[in-house]
This record gives structure tokens, sequence and C-alpha cells, in this order.
């Protein structure tokens, strides 16, 4: 069952990419409680957030939030985030940020994937391994470069993705050295405002919640 959610998954992101929706199906609202599966190259499960808050589903944005949410991890080992983040996905960028809110500032965690696509049973993507974390002092780094060559080989990536992410690494690096998207100084906390603003005015989502 996994695997057939998993083609369709392929199925939908080639779809987008020819110009299409990344939604199957009827788009999420604000204020919906939705599920966040990554996925790895051979179909298994990597990881999932269990409750996300929608902020915001666009054609082209899906902005979620989540707080102290359940995380499954692919061995079925569970644990509990421990802080307000924000996560934002593009259709066309192969990779998706968390902004996550701490003490000492916002910390950004980004993971190269595939575009999301999103149905009934949440939003999805496949995880590519690599990851940016970027520093409130602004300083980041590249992590992860010995699992995304070991799984290159494992799971056959292919040239054609292998270009794609080394592209949308540099293209999020881009992103970091000019505050664009998601890592503008001001989206973190607008958008921290408006999930505010929702599970302080919506009871029904707090329930979910």
């Amino acid at each position: 069952m996994k695997y057939i959610k998993y083609v369709i998954i392929k199925k939908t992101l080639k779809k987008s990419m020819k110009g299409g929706t990344m939604y199957r199906g009827e788009r999420p609202k604000k204020g919906d409680v939705v599920k966040i599966i990554a996925y790895k190259h051979d179909g298994s499960i990597h990881r999932i957030w269990h409750k996300n808050v929608v902020l915001e589903a666009d054609e082209q944005v899906l902005i979620l939030a989540n707080n102290r949410t359940l995380v499954t991890e692919s061995d079925g080992r569970t644990w509990v985030t421990k802080e307000i983040a924000l996560v934002y996905f593009h259709n066309e960028c192969w990779f998706n940020i968390i902004c996550m809110f701490r003490e000492d500032g916002v910390h950004y965690y980004s993971n190269l994937s595939s575009p999301f696509a999103y149905d009934v049973d949440g939003v999805k993507y496949i995880d590519y391994d690599l990851d940016i974390k970027k520093y409130p002092d602004g300083k980041y780094f590249l992590l992860d470069e010995d699992e995304y060559n070991q799984n290159k080989v494992r799971y056959k990536y292919g040239e054609k993705i292998d270009k794609i992410l080394k592209y949308n690494v540099n293209k999020l690096q881009e992103w970091i050295d000019k505050n664009h998207g998601a890592l503008a100084p001001d989206f973190a906390d607008v958008w921290l405002e408006n999930y505010e603003k929702i599970m302080g005015e919506d009871q029904n989502v707090k329930r979910k919640i």
C-alpha cells in the first residue's frame, strides 16, 4: 500500500512539472490539520510529522505550522518536537524550509527534496538526504554529503536527479544569501503571527491539535 501511495506522489510530481497542480483532489484550507509524510527514493517512509496546521495553500506555495507535534521515524521510534515551527514548500523548488523558533532566534533547516504533493493522506515529498542548516547569526552549513553519496548509489538516483539536486543546493544557498522566500527577514514573524491568530480564534483547530 505504501508503495502505491508513493507511485501516486511521483505521478503528481511529474504532472506538476508540466504545469499541473500539486494537489490531488481538494486543496487543503487554512486551519486544516494535515500530516507531512517524507519518503525515500525507493518508496519507503522516512519520517512523519503527524499534526500540522495549514496557514496558506495556493498553486505555488504551501505553508504549515506545528508545535510539539508527534514525529514517527522509519524504524517506528517516536519523539515530540520542542518548539513552534513553520514549514515552507514551493512547487518549483527541490527543497523545503523549516523555521524553528528558539530562545536565541530563528533556526532554519532546509531539506533537499522533491517538490511537494498533496492528497487525502497529507503533504508528501521525497527526501534526498542533503540538508542546509542556517543559524540566527547568519552562518549556514551543508550537511549529510556522505549520506547523499551513499544513497545516490544505493537508490540509483540517476544523473538527472543528481543534476537537479546540485542545482537546487546552489539555488537554496542563493536564497539564503539574498534572504529570499521563507528566509526573508519578516517571513517568520508574519507567519508566526498568522499561526497564533488561527490558534487563538479557531477552537476546532485546537481540538484537532
